[in-house]
């Protein structure tokens, strides 16, 4: 097992072969927050300095103070940037729509699919977000409130609910929750973070497995079965 080190990434950052040119104080505001999302991602908050952004972004220090008053304020900013990759009001409207249909399949393999593509496309903010853990930095608690936390009370409602009805065997919805997206950030770190050589698993079988394994353990046995 070896964690999965993004050499052409460094390559770029520290060779300063990032092309910049003249930029709107939007676009340069936004190519600092990519930049340093990046480097954040290979050496932590603590372990990047405001120096090494800049080189990376080819621009003098002065510009990043320019945009972002502190490092503090930088790293504030990348929490917003993501939010609005997210879009969790989207992502909610369409769970809801799958609950109203008491559709449990395409609930929870939605869930499992918009995981496993945000972390797909975006590598860089899962190590961000474990750096940010290990350092004790607030990045990723707001994250986890902001966006991870109305997911997880949309589904525990959900889970209650079905427990009510009879579909579901009973249990503590937060623990039921937590099994399910244990199984899919397990698999996001196997194939984005580590190398499980052992462990070959596609993102195609997770995504038919994971939420068909699930549910035939929490749904509730039928009358016939449960009176035997």
């Amino acid at each position: 097992m070896s964690i999965i080190v993004d050499k052409e990434l460094k390559k770029e950052a520290f060779n300063g072969s990032l092309e910049t040119g003249r930029m709107s104080g939007e676009a340069r505001r936004q190519q600092l927050i990519e930049v340093a999302i990046k480097l954040f991602s290979q050496k932590g908050f603590s372990g990047t300095t405001t120096k090494e952004i800049a080189c990376a972004a080819r621009v003098n220090e002065a510009t990043i103070f320019r945009h972002f008053a502190t490092k503090e304020d930088l790293y504030a900013a990348i929490l917003d940037h993501k939010a609005s990759e997210i879009r969790v009001d989207e992502w909610l409207k369409e769970l809801n729509e799958y609950a109203l249909r008491g559709d449990d399949e395409g609930l929870f393999g939605s869930l499992a699919l918009r995981i496993i593509d945000h972390h797909r496309r975006d590598v860089h903010f899962l190590r961000l977000m474990f750096y940010s853990g290990l350092e004790g930095h607030k990045l990723s608690h707001n994250f986890i409130e902001r966006h991870v936390k109305p997911i997880n009370e949309f589904l525990y409602d959900y889970i209650a609910e079905r427990q009510q009805a009879g579909a579901f065997r009973a249990g503590n919805p937060k623990a039921i929750v937590r099994a399910f997206i244990g199984m899919v950030i397990h698999h996001v770190l196997a194939t984005r973070l580590f190398d499980f050589d052992s462990t070959r698993v596609s993102d195609e079988e997770a995504l038919e497995t994971f939420p068909r394994i699930f549910l035939d353990g929490l749904r509730a046995a039928p009358a016939s079965e449960s009176g035997l």
